[in-house]
């Protein structure tokens, strides 16, 4: 075991049925920090790939309802456009009085009726 000089290193005797070890108590702080800091950069790297397929899902999904609400809404124009022009809703041909083409009549303006008057 190598320590730094200028540090004490605690040694800690570990006695298993079968295995008895020592350990140096810096080093195992050192390995569990490491540890930590592994299980904290793995964690960090999941939260990204979530947010990242979040929003490629949040943007797929756009698209997919634009696409469906648009065609609701040819749907629905094109269901109303047969509707009233081929349908029920369709107006009902109704023969129309047909006038004879005339010429027109000269309106005869009668003569304004002589007038009593004083006037010689």
């Amino acid at each position: 075991m190598s320590a730094d000089p200028g540090r004490a290193t605690a040694l800690c005797r570990i006695d298993v049925p079968g295995r008895a070890e020592e350990v140096d108590v810096a080093a195992r702080g050192k390995d569990r920090q490491t540890r930590e800091q592994r299980e904290r950069a793995r964690a960090y790297q999941a939260r990204l790939e979530l947010h990242e397929r979040q929003g490629r899902r949040r943007t797929r999904d756009n698209l997919i309802g634009l696409v469906v609400g648009l065609v609701v809404i040819a749907g629905a124009v094109g269901v109303q456009t047969a509707y009233f022009v081929a349908g029920p809703g369709a107006p009902e041909p109704s023969p129309s009085p047909t006038e004879a083409p005339a010429t027109p009549v000269p309106t005869e303006i009668p003569a304004p009726l002589p007038s009593e008057s004083s006037t010689p």
